[in-house]
């Protein structure tokens, strides 16, 4: 059975909805990062990094929410939450699921520090762009593949930065794909489970 090690009001969100999405079971093991957890020597024998989210799969260990949402789509195939190998949609898949933690997360530092960066220096470019982007995609709707829900983690991010920190003005599209996403069964579940511990 997978264990995914989790923190609340974390990166570990976007891991936590897709294993509800799957539907198969898993095991939760809370790291508390305001006690320092995520630092105890065997934390970092998961993840060197002291950083949630982490997965176990047997003998596989993975951290980062983004591979760990690949690991999972491919684990669980059943749930349909990546599109197969050969499908035309995969590079898009795979293109929006690394943009959530190299363009969505650097840019929402951006926006907290008002930090000024050299828009050809930064590797997301600038964060008005990354927003300006992802809200043409979103407005194509009804998810940013399409008709079909996947495993990208646009919609954690997207909560975390527009509506639980207000660190990202909202916008139409925006708004309309987190009430999207807020309305799946999988993550509602996630936020009470998230809530709860």
């Amino acid at each position: 059975m997978m264990q995914l090690y989790w923190a609340p009001r974390s990166r570990s969100f976007s891991a936590l909805w897709l294993l509800e999405e799957t539907g198969q079971p898993y095991e939760r093991v809370l790291i508390d990062i305001r006690t320092g957890a995520q630092r105890s020597p065997d934390y970092l024998a998961i993840n060197p990094m002291g950083k949630v989210p982490a997965l176990k799969d047997g003998e596989a260990t993975l951290a980062e929410a983004a591979a760990i949402c690949a690991y999972v789509a491919e684990r669980c195939p059943e749930a349909r939450l990546a599109p197969p190998l050969g499908s035309p949609l995969r590079a898009k898949y795979l293109y929006w699921l690394f943009f959530a933690p190299g363009c969505i997360e650097p840019a929402m530092v951006q926006i907290a520090t008002k930090i000024e960066m050299n828009s050809v220096a930064a590797g997301w470019g600038d964060a008005q762009r990354v927003f300006d982007v992802l809200d043409a995609a979103l407005s194509k709707g009804p998810w940013i593949l399409g008709e079909d829900f996947s495993a990208i983690a646009i919609g954690a991010a997207l909560n975390f930065a527009v509506r639980l920190f207000k660190m990202v003005p909202p916008r139409p599209s925006f708004d309309a794909y987190i009430a999207r996403c807020m309305a799946r069964p999988a993550f509602q579940r996630a936020e009470t489970i998230a809530a709860g511990e």
